[in-house]
């Protein structure tokens, strides 16, 4: 692995609409990153491991549930420095921050938005501190796009309920403590339940042979009659809105993540394009190079105003779902296409682990499908704009 030299571009001095905390937030992931993600990564995405050890580190900057009060165990942050931390987190590795973003947005949030007192106080200090690891089960093998269509359930057994069903795609699966789960009562609506590791007819094999997010533990969810008890029910909030509010913060996360991947590839792409010399000069002269960085800075600069902007109706609890559907989809899909240009820069060298650029490419292949793929968050705009719904 070559030595971690990134800079980040800020074409726009967008450092000066954010906070001396939100810049202290920031540089401290950033600094994180470049010491125990950047020497790292490429080794555990060859052997498609998650690299365990890094979990404390990712708690002590602060990225397990950043936004969550400090009496929960929380660093008690803004939505901006949320964002910051996933997008130097993503600057590493996409699954890395896939790690971070289940356990802050779709573990800790809907506990902290719709449990109880105690489950809030049973739960939530352990997942910031990294003792516990949580995933969320939603997607199943039959239903992604459409996930009203769940058929795991949960039966009133007086004491308890009966959990059945399957779930998959799971990150972090395979050794997360607790698992949020939804599923449907008796009467069809959804609700999140609370499953711990160890409960009878609960387990999570992991997902193999993949070619993205290799760096990243993905699993299933079984449950075979699995007893839960009552008290593991999340209270507060019902109905497929309750896991779509959780996909709101992680996808506002995830708006901010893919932009780290980009400046990344940019970065890599850049620095090459000075050195690589070709004809008798450096291949960063030649027009066709300088085409494919200009467009690069361009569309990062761009989603970094889309998101700054994003990050500031987050805080004043303004933005809305379809914004930060729109968001999400922009730029990943820039991200990607930023991930693709920065290869063909680097020519050949663009597909070994020498550079990052290949493993960005291919983590971006799965970002830019889940949590709302590419083409249904588009439609989530359309419905947004017209008022016609194109999925029914």
């Amino acid at each position: 692995m070559r030595p971690d030299l990134f800079e980040a571009p800020d074409y726009y001095n967008l450092d000066e609409l954010l906070s001396d905390e939100h810049k202290l937030v920031r540089d401290a992931s950033r600094e994180w990153v470049k010491r125990s993600v950047s020497p790292i990564i490429e080794e555990y995405a060859q052997k498609a491991e998650f690299p365990t050890q890094i979990i404390n580190g990712l708690a002590e900057i602060g990225a397990f549930g950043p936004y969550i009060p400090i009496e929960y165990g929380g660093a008690g942050l803004d939505q901006i420095s949320y964002g910051l931390i996933m997008q130097e987190i993503e600057r590493g590795d996409s699954g890395v921050r896939s790690t971070a973003s289940v356990q802050s947005s779709l573990v800790m949030y809907p506990i902290w938005k719709y449990g109880t007192e105690e489950q809030r106080q049973k739960y939530l200090p352990k997942l910031a501190s990294g003792e516990w690891m949580g995933c969320f089960g939603l997607t199943e093998p039959d239903h992604g796009s459409n996930p009203a269509g769940m058929v795991t359930n949960f039966k009133d057994k007086g004491d308890h309920y009966l959990l059945n069903g399957a779930k998959m795609w799971i990150s972090n699966a395979p050794f997360a403590q607790v698992a949020i789960v939804w599923a449907k009562n008796e009467e069809g609506r959804i609700h999140g339940l609370i499953v711990e590791r160890g409960m009878e007819g609960f387990s999570t094999p992991e997902t193999h042979n993949k070619w993205s997010l290799r760096a990243s533990a993905t699993g299933e969810l079984i449950f075979d009659n699995v007893k839960v008890p009552k008290e593991n029910l999340l209270p507060n909030k019902s109905g497929l809105g309750a896991p779509l509010g959780c996909l709101d913060s992680a996808r506002y996360g995830i708006a901010w993540g893919a932009i780290g991947a980009a400046m990344d590839c940019y970065d890599t792409a850049l620095r090459y394009s000075k050195e690589r010399m070709q004809f008798g000069k450096p291949i960063g002269q030649f027009q066709l190079q300088q085409k494919k960085l200009a467009e690069m800075i361009t569309e990062i600069t761009k989603a970094q105003l889309l998101t700054w902007r994003l990050g500031v109706l987050r805080n004043e609890g303004k933005a809305t779902s379809a914004q930060i559907s729109m968001a999400k989809r922009n730029n990943v899909d820039m991200a990607i296409n930023i991930a693709r240009k920065a290869r063909q820069i680097l020519g050949g060298m663009g597909i070994t682990g020498e550079y990052s650029i290949m493993r960005h490419s291919m983590n971006l292949e799965s970002v830019i499908t889940y949590e709302g793929t590419h083409d249904i968050h588009l439609l989530i705009t359309g419905l947004d704009i017209t008022g016609l719904n194109a999925f029914k």
